[in-house]
């Protein structure tokens, strides 16, 4: 079987996996997330945190809430990692320097997960489950509840009121993320990822010599770093790493459980708003999208001219044989159109053009299916613009789900996206002018910029992927990345909960002959076109440098 086969049959077979689950689990979502009833553990945790969960709120209270709990887990997280040194199974590490913990807190409780140290030499047992893996957790349904609140202001009429952040947050932990990642733990473990708390083994090699390994409850984190589009590894390999990801069926199955919640919300969301071909109409613009990043990156993985590469039969330079080229391929399209980070290979070892794919995929602010609740109230907030610029087509009121888009509602759709744009340009205009952060880059010239390009981009857009050229553990990136993260997490969220409870105060108006009908191909293909033009107007030049210099060359 030649490998283009291979990878087309793998990709028929994941696409035929996410639509068997799309269905029974949006479904699923859409009653977790309208339903009045608590679980008595959910009813524990509302008590121990001294949280009404039938409380409505305003947009207002929704975001305190959202700042509260994040600012609460970044707090903790970073005293966690400063006292490593003195807790138990920390495995004999020694604490974590300040700016690297501020860098690590902040990656994890955005749902970046970018990682600046080495996962199996810096981060203890205790770091590892009571930091690290809960953060995946609450992060990945603090971005799923936000999704949720944008929902109920398109779907709710005549009410600021967004439901109750608590209650969504709690909902997305018990009842969505945790069984969910249970599953794909034992499958994980059953297909060879490890599962303990062992310390740090000696362990021979082939060739003469030894090196130290340590275990982890790796099989665990595996799963929802994947599910909840987090990323972090529990090694520096990441899930090229056969403790974490064994098998070519485990790397498919990874590849599923990084997509599935994203896509399947899609459902969720046109359950809601009391039309499922609405969803229908997001999940083609994501799908459509990811199919042709698929297809450019066998392209330029595939069939790059150079002796070398003509020779090995593709580029598998930073590839694992145990994959090649075309499931490798779809992992880190599929990871950089997410906001998940994880790799199965060094993205930094792509041709110009495959490292170009993977950065323009975080650049349209990974909505294709993008992260969890992120890529759907981003996608959502794409569709606005998109309804917008039909309106001055035609010289009539936008509308979108019987909602006006009014000035307030597209002025905070901008103001959405110029947010990462700025902090993607302006900080890699910072790394590359001053001379400290530039002497990090392990390359010269268009690579060595996509390098520093890479790391923005990735840290605004809370993806969590690097270019593995980059030496990003100094006190500038991790103060910088952490910042970006920071800024590109928290600060849309304020524009979308605003957004949400506009549209939630407003009547809805009828339908009528002249309104958009939103749920038709005619708008998918509106929609992608606004996506790909919107991106390539802002980040094209910077683009120019880097990868397509390069590429080009």
């Amino acid at each position: 079987m030649g490998p283009v086969l291979a990878g087309v049959l793998q990709l028929i077979a994941l696409m035929g996996a996410l639509a068997i689950a799309y269905v029974p689990l949006g479904n699923y979502m859409a009653k977790v997330y309208s339903s009045d009833k608590h679980w008595r553990v959910e009813r524990w945790i509302y008590k121990g945190i001294g949280a009404n969960p039938d409380t409505e709120m305003r947009w207002t209270a929704y975001l305190r809430g959202v700042l509260a709990f994040s600012a609460a887990g970044v707090l903790f997280l970073y005293l966690l990692q400063r006292l490593q040194g003195v807790l138990p199974g920390s495995l004999g590490f020694a604490s974590i320097d300040p700016d690297q913990a501020f860098n690590t807190a902040v990656s994890f409780v955005t749902n970046t997960n970018w990682q600046s140290y080495y996962g199996e030499q810096a981060m203890g047992h205790v770091v590892q489950t009571a930091g690290l893996a809960v953060q995946n957790f609450v992060s990945a349904a603090v971005g799923i509840a936000v999704a949720v609140a944008l929902v109920r202001g398109f779907a709710r009429s005549r009410s600021g009121e967004l439901g109750n952040f608590w209650a969504d947050m709690v909902r997305g932990v018990t009842r969505i993320l945790l069984p969910l990642a249970f599953v794909a733990a034992i499958v994980l473990v059953a297909c060879g990822a490890i599962q303990n708390f062992s310390g740090i083994h000696e362990v021979g090699q082939f060739m003469g010599g030894s090196q130290q390994w340590n275990g982890g409850a790796v099989a665990s984190q595996e799963a929802i770093k994947e599910l909840g589009t987090n990323g972090g590894g529990y090694f520096n390999a990441n899930s090229a790493h056969p403790f974490e990801n064994p098998t070519p069926f485990t790397n498919l199955f990874e590849i599923f459980l990084l997509l599935v919640i994203p896509f399947s919300l899609t459902r969720t969301f046109g359950v809601l708003v009391g039309s499922v071909k609405q969803g229908y109409a997001i999940l083609a613009t994501m799908a459509t999208i990811w199919l042709a990043f698929i297809g450019l990156m066998w392209w330029t993985e595939f069939a790059h001219r150079a002796p070398a590469f003509e020779i090995a039969g593709a580029s598998m330079e930073g590839k694992e044989v145990r994959f090649g080229v075309g499931a490798s391929s779809i992992f880190a399209v599929s990871t950089t159109l997410t906001s998940t980070g994880a790799v199965d290979s060094f993205h930094s070892s792509y041709t110009g053009l495959g490292g170009g794919i993977t950065m323009l995929g975080m650049m349209l602010g990974e909505i294709a299916p993008g992260g969890v609740g992120s890529g759907l109230y981003g996608i959502l907030i794409m569709a606005l613009i998109a309804v917008f610029i039909a309106g001055l087509m035609v010289g009539r009121t936008p509308e979108y789900l019987g909602k006006k888009i009014g000035t307030r509602e597209i002025k905070l759709a901008a103001c959405y996206i110029l947010v990462t744009p700025a902090l993607v340009l302006v900080l890699s205009a910072c790394a590359m002018a001053l001379p400290t952060p530039a002497n990090s880059m392990t390359n010269s010239g268009a690579h060595g910029f996509s390098e520093i390009l890479y790391a923005y981009t990735s840290a605004s857009n809370n993806n969590g992927s690097a270019f593995a050229g980059l030496n990003a553990d100094t006190q500038w990136f991790n103060t910088t990345l952490g910042i970006a993260m920071l800024l590109g997490r928290f600060v849309p969220m304020v524009f979308v909960l605003a957004l949400a409870g506009s549209l939630g105060e407003q009547k809805p108006v009828p339908v009528t002959a002249g309104t958009l009908r939103t749920e038709k191909p005619l708008f998918t293909g509106l929609l992608v076109g606004a996506i790909l033009i919107i991106t390539g107007l802002t980040y094209f030049p910077a683009l120019a440098l880097g990868p397509l210099a390069e590429g080009l060359a």
